[in-house]
């Protein structure tokens, strides 16, 4: 069973800095995509940042001041987030496409999010 922790939310006045930390625990076989999601109230769940083969994308609203990164050695995908504005205030969700076992179909994982306000 493969669960996704993050961690790193918080309060952060405007212009701050942040960095969400999100690793699997269980038996991975291959992760294929590491995404960061947010969703602020009243509103859909966006894509933030991806990273894929090595290759990172990330949301317009965003570029510039957020950064994607991994450490595949520990199943883990960091959102470095600089320059953060009101706006920036969700609920942020990493997301993992992954299989356990080399037969096992690839599958969507989720982690339970993590609050990040930003506010003076």
């Amino acid at each position: 069973q493969v669960q996704l922790v993050e961690s790193g939310g918080g309060l952060v006045q405007p212009g701050g800095s942040l960095r969400l930390s999100c690793a699997a625990s269980g038996s991975i076989f291959a992760i294929y995509a590491m995404d960061w999601y947010r969703q602020a109230p009243g509103k859909q769940r966006e894509l933030v940042a991806s990273i894929s083969g090595g290759r990172t994308n990330y949301a317009d609203s965003v570029k510039g001041r957020f950064t994607i990164s991994t450490d595949n050695a520990k199943n883990t995908v960091y959102l470095q987030m600089n320059s953060l504005k009101p706006e920036d205030t969700a609920v942020y969700y990493c997301h993992f496409n992954a299989r356990v076992r080399a037969v096992a179909p690839t599958l969507d994982y989720w982690g339970q999010g993590t609050q990040v306000t930003v506010s003076s």
